[in-house]
């Protein structure tokens, strides 16, 4: 039976933070596995007592202090969790502090005064616009599937969406003649995407062979080989197969590679980091700038090309 504190945080995380189920179980795993560290010491973390069967118990989270946060987040990277991991899982344990707090039912929050872990700032990989080029023309247009393929990489590229988001669409999503999307981002945000005009040709294209693929009776835009929604995993596996056939040297490709992709030509091109901001969905400016050091180093590569003395 879940302890009736955690149902009242994991309904916060649904109702106002608007979480996914997937999103609100992490938080509520990460929780259980501090929680498990509390109760039986770093035995519980070596062991792997705190497996995603666990529940967190609200009356371990009430004892603890930071320096029992800060001893768990040490314990989790001697047993090689990465920065990142160990500041996810912060992440989750200020959240449900910050709620309580809130609520009223604790006084004090003690992960407010403790650091996340400095994190390694990875530039997300690119694709030239050669690269891009050849995945784009990969797909057989000749064939319904191949129509779908083309209009899914065209998509990505073309607007930025996150994989999830594309997979999301509905018929109603899209504007063919305005050339924009209603995208559904992260806690069900809403924004407007834009397609040019290669994507708008690869969507029309694949809407015509749309009613061949199974017939399908539903609103989801994007189908399978039998009319049912396209998942997004299904999505990353289209990009996948198209990635082994035209670009086989390039391993680290996914939806997501389209996405960095599209942002950092948008900037190489002239376009305003708001303005770029704006069409990723990102709530902060400082999510985009990362972006500004990828186009930095083809500026680098540009002038030790070009420059006389580089």
């Amino acid at each position: 039976m879940t302890d009736p504190e955690i149902q009242r945080f994991s309904d916060y995380l649904a109702a106002e933070r608007g979480f996914s189920g997937h999103t609100s179980r992490a938080y509520l795993r990460d929780i259980a596995q501090f929680c498990g560290y509390l109760e039986r010491g770093p035995a519980a973390l070596a062991s792997g007592d705190s497996d995603e069967a666990a529940e967190p118990r609200f009356d371990a989270l009430r004892r603890a202090s930071r320096n029992d946060i800060r001893a768990f987040l040490g314990h989790l990277r001697t047993l090689g969790a990465s920065p990142r991991t160990a500041a996810r899982k912060l992440s989750a344990i200020r959240a449900a502090y910050k709620f309580y707090v809130r609520a009223g039912i604790m006084e004090e929050n003690p992960a407010q005064a403790v650091r996340s872990p400095k994190l390694p700032r990875d530039l997300p990989g690119v694709l030239s616009i050669p690269e891009v080029t050849a995945l784009m023309e990969a797909p057989d247009t000749t064939t319904p599937l191949g129509k779908r393929d083309r209009a899914i990489l065209e998509t990505l590229y073309s607007s930025g969406v996150r994989c999830a988001e594309l997979a999301g669409l509905t018929l109603d999503s899209i504007d063919l003649i305005g050339g924009t999307m209603v995208v559904l981002g992260k806690r069900k945000k809403e924004r407007i995407a834009h397609l040019g005009n290669w994507a708008l040709d690869a969507l029309q294209a694949y809407l015509a062979a749309r009613g061949t693929l199974g017939h399908p009776g539903h609103r989801r835009f994007f189908v399978n080989a039998r009319g049912g929604p396209l998942t997004t995993r299904s999505v990353q596996r289209v990009v996948e197969k198209y990635v082994r056939a035209v670009l086989p040297g390039r391993r680290d490709v996914s939806p997501h590679t389209l996405r960095h992709t599209f942002a950092t030509h948008m900037l190489n091109g002239g376009a305003d980091l708001r303005v770029v901001q704006e069409m990723l969905g990102h709530e902060s400016l400082s999510t985009t700038q990362i972006y500004t050091h990828v186009s930095v180093d083809r500026l680098k590569e540009v002038y030790r090309q070009a420059h006389p003395h580089a």
